[in-house]
């Protein structure tokens, strides 16, 4: 696999960890006035676009924007999951590992190609 293969996985998590913090990281501070935390989450935000766009925009010289689409959404789980249990201490239940299986299922589908 060359470069054009691996950085936009690279890039689409980096994003999404930025991305996660814009949109959940402020739950921890429910004190904090709405318009405030939304210009951090909107400055966070920029930074998540800045790496999401090259992102896609390498991948799709190897990608389809359907594959691409798909990464971005198993990562963004796999990194929700991890922020969810270590950041915001919230347990992940045996429903949302079937629900995260069947978007698994719906990836492997996606990436088998053709019937």
């Amino acid at each position: 696999m060359t470069l054009a293969h691996w950085l936009p996985l690279l890039l689409l998590a980096a994003s999404n960890v930025f991305m996660t913090f814009a949109w959940y990281g402020h739950l921890k501070f429910p004190g904090q006035p709405l318009f405030v935390v939304i210009m951090v989450s909107w400055g966070i935000a920029l930074i998540e676009y800045c790496l999401a766009v090259p992102a896609k925009r390498i991948g799709h010289q190897v990608y389809s924007a359907a594959e691409l689409k798909t990464f971005q959404e198993v990562i963004t789980l796999i990194v929700f999951a991890v922020f969810s249990v270590l950041y915001l201490r919230e347990a992940l239940t045996l429903n949302h590992a079937v629900g995260f299986g069947f978007i698994a299922l719906g990836a492997f589908f996606v990436f088998r190609g053709p019937f």
